[in-house]
């Protein structure tokens, strides 16, 4: 009898915390229902006390999620919370996760506090927490370097205090899995009422081994692991969701767990994440990658096509990459518009938003022949993004690029409601369009990344654009999409330009788990 794996799905708060990939409340939604659609257990939806745009979002989405628990990371203070717990008040099940530091390096030279002081802190935060809900979990960030009989004191108090889940993070990505995994052995076996608790691991990828620490982890006795969709997460990422879920199925014969995941909506929820955030994923990506079920050379084509298992530990539609081929078109109406989107989970707040949306789509229609399900993710996305305020709207563009002449690019802004006008030449048509823009906009930003990547197959496909600028510490992503790529361009550009001009910062946390 297998035992259940539980999965933490962290992709919308440790996820968001990569450099650029905020995501609006909007976007934030879709992906909550996709990740309950792909029957995730916990849903960490944010950092409440961060700002009251993360508030905002993790109450909406406690609203709607019915089938997965919904999670709010909180620092051991009693304001954290209390946040914490109002954000995920509405929720069918809610937790409140609280961490406080436990490495010699972080007290000292971080929170400045003494291994007693932090022992006590620890055990306030679990009940404050407990006021607001029985379900409480506890992270001793900066585990992977913490020494390992404070840590089998602190998880101990805590577990007494009523903690339900201990977390033990590699928040560095330090460990080794050998190392990891037996550092999992020694507090479980020495905690006292360690059979009492469900043990958690949050492994960071710095040197590449948070899959690695999290299975070895997984094997010596945790049942929880904390991870993210596509790996997405600050520095190098986390440990990525498809690929601890697949390991744990593929290799049945050495873990005694299972989890509960629909691993045929995997692939939907990788494609999602990549385009809200702007992070492609890589073409060799495990999982979820373009070439992850791709073979070129001639002997293992060969072989596959004698029998698949000769080279394909997985099949291809077990993870989702037969699920999104349902094609609308022209004379598509409405209602089938309407009935794919919601079960894409997007559902809009007014019929004026889902008229508006449909308008786009048409005419979408009438410049490709099929519409697939990314290029009503990418149409959406748009949509979303101009429902809210735009300071910055490209009305009009015209672009000139020929052999041997310098690419030129003309184009009208609305610009606070007024209309502006600029002619810029560059080293090529983006190029152009971009100084058109900056003619006008004046932003003073920097741009980190432009990224093209064709959300479909065929010559008329959409491009679909990033854009990433900096600017005054903050950096921002913007996307664009359309059947013209300098189209697309400007609008990724004017995208990223409008949210330097109107999101809000935010509180970092103290630290990450």
């Amino acid at each position: 009898m297998k035992q259940p794996l539980v999965i933490f799905d962290t992709t919308l708060r440790d996820g968001e915390q990569s450099p650029g990939a905020s995501m609006t409340k909007d976007e934030k939604l879709r992906v909550a229902r996709q990740l309950e659609r792909m029957r995730v257990d916990v849903i960490e939806a944010g950092f409440a006390a961060a700002s009251p745009g993360d508030f905002d979002a993790i109450h909406s989405i406690a609203e709607i999620i019915k089938d997965s628990t919904v999670c709010s990371l909180a620092r051991a203070n009693e304001n954290d919370i209390r946040r914490a717990g109002e954000a995920i008040k509405p929720a069918a099940r809610g937790r409140i996760h609280t961490f406080i530091a436990t490495s010699p390096i972080h007290m000292e030279k971080k929170l400045r506090m003494s291994p007693d002081q932090v022992v006590e802190q620890a055990v306030k935060a679990v009940g404050w927490a407990r006021q607001f809900t029985d379900d409480v979990e506890f992270s001793a960030e900066d585990a992977g370097r913490s020494e390992l009989d404070f840590l089998c004191r602190i998880f101990e108090e805590v577990i007494k205090a009523g903690a339900k889940t201990i977390n033990v993070p590699d928040t560095v990505g330090y460990n080794l899995p050998s190392q990891f995994a037996e550092t999992l052995r020694q507090v479980i076996a020495r905690v006292p009422n360690s059979d009492k608790v469900v043990w958690s691991v949050h492994c960071h990828n710095d040197l590449g081994l948070a899959v690695a620490n999290s299975l070895a982890a997984v094997l010596a006795g945790a049942r929880q692991v904390e991870c993210t969709i596509n790996g997405l997460g600050e520095r190098a990422g986390n440990a990525s969701l498809e690929e601890v879920v697949m390991a744990v199925k593929t290799r049945a014969d050495i873990f005694p767990v299972e989890t509960r995941i629909d691993t045929t909506q995997i692939v939907p929820a990788s494609k999602l994440i990549s385009q809200i955030t702007g992070y492609p994923v890589q073409p060799n990506k495990a999982i979820v990658g373009a070439n992850a079920f791709a073979h070129e050379s001639g002997i293992h084509q060969d072989g596959v096509l004698k029998h698949r298992e000769t080279y394909e530990i997985m099949r291809a539609e077990d993870v989702g990459w037969t699920q999104n081929k349902l094609v609308l078109g022209k004379h598509s109406g409405r209602n089938a518009f309407k009935t794919r989107l919601t079960e894409l989970g997007i559902v809009f707040d007014s019929d004026e938003a889902l008229n508006s949306a449909f308008a786009r789509f048409k005419e979408l229609a009438d410049k490709k022949h099929e519409i697939f399900d990314e290029d009503l993710q990418a149409l959406v996305s748009d949509e979303v993004v101009s429902a809210e305020t735009e300071h910055y709207k490209l009305v009009y563009s015209h672009v000139c690029s020929e052999t041997g002449e310098t690419p030129e690019c003309s184009l009208t802004l609305s610009v606070g409601g007024a209309e502006r006008k600029a002619q810029a030449s560059g080293s090529g048509p983006v190029d152009a369009a971009f100084s058109a823009i900056e003619q006008i906009a004046a932003s003073g930003s920097e741009l980190l990344l432009y990224s093209v990547n064709a959300i479909t197959t065929g010559t008329d496909a959409q491009g679909e654009v990033t854009v990433r600028l900096s600017k005054g510490g903050r950096i921002v992503n913007g996307q664009g999409a359309d059947t013209d790529i300098v189209i697309a361009s400007a609008k990724a550009y004017l995208n990223a330009l409008n949210k330097l001009e109107s999101c809000p910062g935010k509180v970092n946390p103290q630290g990450d788990v």
